[in-house]
């Protein structure tokens, strides 16, 4: 039966107990984490948010309460008074180890039946069970110091913005649908038959028009939703920390922007970022590592060798030597011994996810040449290529040839599995670097049509501007990401603040003026009352805790996430719903056959 906690009022959380309050009486309320009972005294671990602190029922001192202290299991919800002693076996591994409380009273608040995890930190359960038992995985030390971290840098967040005169504004949840991007989450309308809402991607355009508002400075900590596939640091909702500032360019929001970044790394993990963030363009970024969120902390980088095999006999180099299409390569320093003639082979399986057709390879070992492509190619093609990659015995060398984007996803991809295969990645590093000069546009081979790289509300270049409609393959955005140790931790751009460079974009992307002016008119009527240059960026604030905490799992980092499949394990959601239900939102549901 449980409890009422009567006069009892917690006077301190457990993980606060230190030497000085040796002699006080405290009210310490929490979870029984552990029990011993050694006969004629009980030892208890009471844990809260804060830690542990050791509790002790004593016979000779009060046998009714030690009676009662003997039904103690784990996770029991109790309150109990004492006076703080000195411990009699000191405990180095936590703050509260010099200190223990002899009690003197004891209210069992919640019993608890046996848990379906432990609650430990290393209890090496299943992700699938843990998300089914999220309160329970959330009362673990090591989660819940990840949402107090959370919460730390939301302060951390708020505190800079509102000190460089920025306005925290919260914008619309159910807003309008949008044309471009990933797949929005629709939200049918009750009062309005047949119609729909749509949950945000982002606050992209409401963000704008504050700028036209004249607010100038804006700033939010915002939910936004995207129904697209998952992966290990994505989530259908995610948490963006949103900016937007007016009369600004490319240099003004990155100088603020490093700024935050210092003052964030130095709150959050003690560490000192060096100013200003070194700059990476684009295509320097696609050329040496393949992606364009580069990870720094390792070398590996990729080398072009098309104009050595462009007439070198070999007819899978050669051919990948015509415009569009490349071969390249990356040394892999002391990778002949690591890497088998089985694990090559698995290297090969890795780049064919990417769309390539194979993996040449060269092994420099005990000063011979071992490759299955050598007796295609002399040996001047052969000792001009090592030359070229800097290869010294010892080395692996892999190539992959084919179109520019096959070449730049398979060895940008290998590249950071090879870096963790040989573990040559510094966990306690940071590389911080801005990737700018965006391509305006990418060819989306589906829709056989141009898309926006970013979105289509993204300022090319002032020199591209003319080519946007003739050339839009080479058009330029002033767009930035900031990448921090291989992942895109946030990106923004520049905003086309002129209603017919605006309509220029939308005609490139296809649009009609009837569809432009149906999606986006409430826009374009806004730019013709005087639209400010405006810019700003966008975080993904999940992935910074992630990088804060050293999570490898998005999922690790958010109270109650979604699965790699968007269902929550813990409710039961997404779920179906009765007729009477659908009826009053107007929808039929229609089942097809799998």
């Amino acid at each position: 039966m449980a409890e009422k906690m009567g006069e009892l009022k917690r006077s301190m959380y457990c993980g606060e107990l230190r030497e000085e309050n040796i002699g006080n009486e405290v009210v310490l309320m929490g979870w029984v984490a552990k029990e011993r009972n050694l006969g004629s005294i009980i030892f208890v671990d009471l844990r809260d948010r804060e830690g542990i602190a050791q509790i002790v029922f004593d016979d000779t001192v009060d046998k009714s309460l030690f009676e009662k202290a003997t039904s103690l299991r784990s996770e029991y919800v109790i309150a109990i008074k004492g006076i703080v002693r000195e411990r009699s076996s000191i405990n180095k591994k936590i703050p509260t180890g010099h200190v223990e409380i002899l009690a003197n009273d004891l209210k069992i608040l919640n019993e608890s039946e046996v848990p379906p995890i432990y609650i430990k930190d290393d209890d090496n359960v299943s992700e699938t069970m843990r998300l089914k038992n999220r309160p329970l995985d959330l009362r673990k030390p090591s989660m819940q110091k990840k949402l107090m971290m959370r919460s730390k840098f939301y302060k951390v967040t708020r505190d800079f913005f509102a000190n460089e005169k920025f306005i925290e504004v919260e914008t619309p949840m159910l807003t309008k649908p949008t044309p471009e991007g990933a797949r929005d989450y629709l939200v049918p309308s009750r009062v309005n038959d047949g119609q729909f809402y749509a949950l945000p991607q982002s606050p992209q355009l409401m963000k704008q028009l504050l700028m036209v508002s004249g607010l100038d400075r804006y700033m939010q900590i915002t939910k936004c939703f995207r129904d697209e596939d998952l992966r290990a640091n994505r989530q259908p909702e995610f948490t963006q920390i949103d900016l937007e500032m007016s009369f600004v360019d490319i240099d003004d929001v990155i100088d603020i922007n490093e700024r935050f970044l210092k003052y964030a790394f130095k709150e959050m993990v003690n560490v000192d970022i060096e100013l200003p963030i070194n700059r990476m363009k684009y295509q320097e970024a696609m050329d040496r590592y393949g992606v364009d969120k580069p990870d720094l902390r390792f070398d590996l980088e990729l080398q072009d060798i098309s104009n050595i095999v462009k007439e070198c006999g070999f007819k899978v180099f050669e051919s990948a030597t015509e415009e569009g299409k490349s071969v390249r390569g990356i040394n892999i320093k002391n990778g002949s011994a690591f890497y088998s003639r089985k694990a090559i082979g698995k290297l090969e399986d890795f780049v064919k996810d990417y769309g390539a057709k194979g993996l040449a390879w060269i092994k420099l070992a005990d000063n011979e040449i071992n490759s299955p492509i050598a007796k295609f190619l002399s040996e001047e093609t052969m000792a001009e290529i090592i030359k070229e990659m800097n290869a010294e015995d010892g080395d692996l060398l892999v190539f992959v040839a084919d179109k520019n984007k096959v070449v730049y996803d398979s060895l940008g991809n290998l590249r950071n599995k090879v870096a963790k295969d040989m573990e040559l990645i510094d966990k306690d590093d940071y590389k911080l670097v801005w990737v700018t000069e965006f391509p305006l546009f990418e060819y989306d081979e589906e829709d056989d049509r141009f898309v926006a790289k970013h979105h289509p509300f993204t300022s090319p270049m002032d020199e591209d501007l003319d080519i946007v409609l003739t050339n839009p393959e080479a058009a330029r955005a002033k767009a930035y990401d900031i990448v921090i140790n291989g992942d895109e931790m946030g990106g923004g751009s520049i905003r086309i603040n002129d209603s017919e460079v605006q309509k220029t974009m939308f005609k490139a992307l296809g649009f009609t003026e009837e569809e432009a002016q149906n999606k986006f008119g409430f826009l374009l009527e806004a730019f013709k009352y005087g639209a400010p240059p405006h810019g700003g960026l966008a975080y993904g604030l999940d992935r910074l805790i992630m990088l804060f905490t050293g999570s490898d799992n998005i999922r690790d980092v958010i109270a109650f996430p979604k699965t790699q499949s968007a269902t929550c394990l813990l409710t039961g959601a997404p779920t179906e719903l009765t007729e009477e239900q659908l009826k009053e939102v107007h929808i039929q549901v229609r089942k097809e056959e799998k």
